[in-house]
């Protein structure tokens, strides 16, 4: 039984239409040419694309699939198709027991009913008797932690409280194959440890879809990864640190982001440099220098302006800010240009993506003259995954 296979997808796809008229006309042609249902070969037509294209995977009892990939690539889609929401339009899904989905903020509750009504709701749905449902309604209600305002309707509820009861109504029932879509981004992080926790306990007896922007999350609880990229799987196993750095590195990019631009400055190059090949490169090592060329053209400047480079995680949050330049800096004016190297020794990055944006100062009044986001993205390269952004170089000793 515990080898037992859950979840067997054969071969999925899912189409769409870009155009609602055009659509509901495409529909309308395959119900009376009798077309309709699911085929294996189904060919686009103008205005379609493929959200979901020849998906395959087996999904065992005790094991946990990860479904990464950025906006767009399909994830929903499929797990809209597996929980029955959506039909395909080729291939084949089969599941068996119990399915527990949390694939959308509020998903499955009826906004008017309370807190209550909706956890006997969902037991229902889920197949278990009253007796059952009253047995674990309390231990759903402690794991949620919103007894005071469990019998309140739902739509009063917070995002927040909306993820804690719907995670513990489909984790304390213990369904056989559980769906989960990056709601618990929304949960506070004491709550999501506390989930991860029960994902633990439940996962042996269970089959496990999770699909998260996080990184560090996935290598936590995964051991099968599908990369999904425009629908189609563009990795598929149980290597999981390596589709975490295919994700990484494949969608990694540098469109420029002009926040403000009087004129007077031109950005013309940015790169990240390898400290001993001395070539551009798109990733660096965890503890090895961060060194960065920049190079800019002056139209109406005369003296060296002051440059903020500021760091941004894969979630575009600032981490941090570089010292910017003053009067010791060795920057010179050639020609209408400013060329310069800045390098941070030692990078403790933890692994992962990151970017880095500029802001162009007036050295005298200090107005700014260039703001643009997103002017390069480069990857920490480390083995270990974890959920802060910096990874702190330490010793372990008996004495100072």
């Amino acid at each position: 039984m515990n080898n037992e296979v859950l979840v067997k997808v054969e071969n999925l796809s899912k189409k769409f239409c870009k155009d609602l008229k055009t659509s509901l006309w495409y529909g309308v042609k395959d119900l009376a040419s009798g077309l309709s249902g699911n085929r294996n070969l189904r060919e686009l037509r103008a205005k379609e694309f493929w959200a979901v294209k020849d998906i395959s995977f087996e999904l065992r009892r005790g094991e946990c699939l990860g479904l990464i990939g950025h906006n767009g690539a399909g994830k929903s889609t499929l797990l809209k198709i597996l929980n029955g929401l959506i039909n395909p339009d080729a291939g084949k899904v089969t599941i068996k027991g119990r399915v527990g989905a949390l694939i959308e903020l509020g998903a499955g509750f009826n906004t008017i009913l309370t807190g209550r009504e909706n956890i006997y709701n969902n037991g229902a749905i889920l197949g278990f008797t009253r007796k059952e449902i009253d047995e674990k309604v309390e231990e759903i209600i402690d794991f949620a932690e919103i007894r005071e305002f469990i019998d309140m309707p739902v739509q009063n509820y917070s995002s927040g409280m909306k993820v804690r009861l719907g995670f513990a109504v489909a984790a304390q029932m213990e369904p056989d194959v559980l769906i989960i879509d990056e709601v618990l981004a929304v949960g506070d992080l004491g709550f999501v440890l506390k989930c991860f926790k029960k994902i633990d306990t439940i996962l042996p007896n269970t089959a496990i879809v999770f699909v998260s922007h996080n990184m560090p999350m996935v290598s936590r609880i995964c051991n099968q990864v599908i990369l999904m990229d425009r629908g189609e799987a563009k990795f598929l196993g149980d290597n999981v640190g390596k589709a975490i750095d295919l994700y990484y590195t494949r969608f990694s990019d540098n469109e420029k982001n002009v926040i403000f631009d009087d004129g007077s400055i031109l950005l013309k190059d940015v790169k990240l440099i390898d400290t001993n090949s001395k070539e551009v490169v798109g990733a660096i090592a965890w503890g090895e220098n961060l060194n960065f060329y920049f190079s800019f053209e002056l139209k109406r400047v005369f003296e060296v302006p002051i440059f903020y480079i500021t760091l941004y995680d894969k979630e575009q949050r600032p981490i941090a800010l570089m010292n910017c330049n003053d009067s010791n800096s060795k920057i010179e004016i050639d020609k209408n240009h400013i060329n310069f190297y800045i390098t941070h020794q030692n990078n403790q990055l933890s692994k992962g993506i990151y970017s880095i944006s500029i802001s162009v100062n007036d050295s005298i009044n200090k107005s700014p003259m260039l703001r643009i986001n997103g002017i390069l993205s480069f990857q920490i390269i480390h083995s270990f995954e974890n959920w802060q952004p910096f990874l702190l170089k330490t010793e372990f000793t008996n004495s100072i």
